[in-house]
């Protein structure tokens, strides 16, 4: 390689690496029109002042819900209205009182006090607030499939769409964020949180081939300097995308790969660079799902792996003997954590042919990766 072909120690070939963290919200959002027409349908009764409509938001990761959300409550946040909004990662808060507290905070400016505060003393404060100021509420709930354990879910919807009824004037609307397709809220909420809460779905459907090269394309365009990333190596980086399912993984990808680029002093991302950032970037599933884990849900899910490497068929019933000795965790527990795991798909929960309810476990990734996040 020829001196003026190197990348000088001072030089980069990102014009703009902020466009490729994960959580940047793009100016150009494309492809998702009819959604955001949808959402701005249901929530403009909260911009006149009432209650906006309740909804589900479904689709896989990475197909725009977060970014569609994040940009209309900007907009609402740039217009004089009523009503104020409020996004919850419910990976990150997934607790009644950790969401309230989250509510809260971006509705106060500070955190609820510390000293003795319940959860129903910080949702008191809120609606005090709401009715002092005469405004609405409109609340994101992110990833909620979190919550579908110890019935958090429901706990957290029955209390803001039934706050009218403890504190009369409130109007609080709520959309359910679901990325989980095999999520059926109509046969995972009560009846008492069903019955106020009839909400509409509006459904993000992977991309096409061609709208996940356009999305990428404009990441490059605005992220990168000309020329350091080629349409037919942007291809891999799509074919890449598209098995994993998640746009995500393609940007990450991208971004790995300029990195790795520019670790050899290379101006252009090679074929070999894209490779090895696939490598990892296919992983980011795997990673961000075991952040989210509790304790007691991470130590279950190393102990699965522990058993797994003897090779045999792991039982639910077997794998609980063990946890009971070093966990001393209880079955309830234990079979929520293993849900849980289930619904995240880092694991396969069935059940075995013939009698009884034992669940088979089987991993859906290599233990030593599991290992390495966890």
């Amino acid at each position: 390689m020829t001196l003026k072909n190197m990348l000088m120690w001072d030089e980069t070939l990102f014009r703009d690496p902020d466009i490729f963290e994960i959580d940047y919200i793009p100016d150009q959002f494309n492809y998702r029109e009819n959604q955001l027409r949808e959402l701005a349908f249901l929530l403009k009764p909260g911009l006149k002042g009432s209650r906006p409509l309740n909804a589900i938001i479904k689709g896989t990761p990475g197909t725009g819900k977060t970014t569609s959300v994040k940009k209309i409550f900007a907009e609402i946040g740039e217009i004089k209205s009523k009503m104020l909004t409020v996004h919850i990662n419910c990976q990150i808060e997934n607790s009644r009182f950790m969401i309230l507290s989250q509510i809260y905070r971006q509705i106060a400016g500070h955190n609820p006090s510390a000293a003795g505060n319940s959860y129903k003393r910080v949702f008191e404060s809120i609606a005090e607030t709401l009715l002092e100021e005469d405004r609405v509420l409109l609340i994101a709930l992110d990833d909620a499939n979190y919550l579908l354990f110890e019935n958090e879910l429901n706990n957290v919807l029955y209390l803001l769409l039934r706050a009218h009824e403890t504190y009369p004037g409130t109007r609080i609307g709520v959309m359910v964020i679901i990325s989980d397709m095999d999520v059926d809220l109509s046969r995972e909420l009560d009846i008492r949180v069903t019955s106020v809460f009839s909400p509409t779905e509006v459904y993000f459907p992977p991309y096409s081939v061609q709208e996940t090269f356009q999305i990428l394309k404009e990441r490059v365009q605005q992220g990168l300097y000309p020329g350091v990333l080629s349409d037919s190596l942007l291809d891999l980086v799509v074919d890449h995308t598209l098995r994993s399912g998640d746009m995500r993984v393609g940007i990450d990808m991208i971004k790995r790969a300029t990195l790795n680029a520019e670790k050899e002093a290379k101006r252009e991302i090679s074929h070999e660079h894209i490779q090895e950032a696939y490598k990892i970037s296919r992983f980011l599933h795997l990673k961000y799902s075991i952040q989210a884990l509790r304790r007691e849900e991470k130590d279950v899910l190393r102990i699965l792996v522990e058993l797994s490497r003897n090779d045999e068929q792991l039982t639910s019933g077997k794998v609980y003997t063990v946890i009971k000795k070093k966990l001393k965790l209880g079955y309830t527990a234990y079979y929520e954590a293993l849900r849980k795991l289930d619904s995240l798909r880092l694991l396969n929960l069935q059940f075995r042919d013939g009698r009884g309810r034992t669940r088979l476990i089987n991993l859906r990734y290599d233990p030593d990766k599991i290992l390495q996040y966890l």
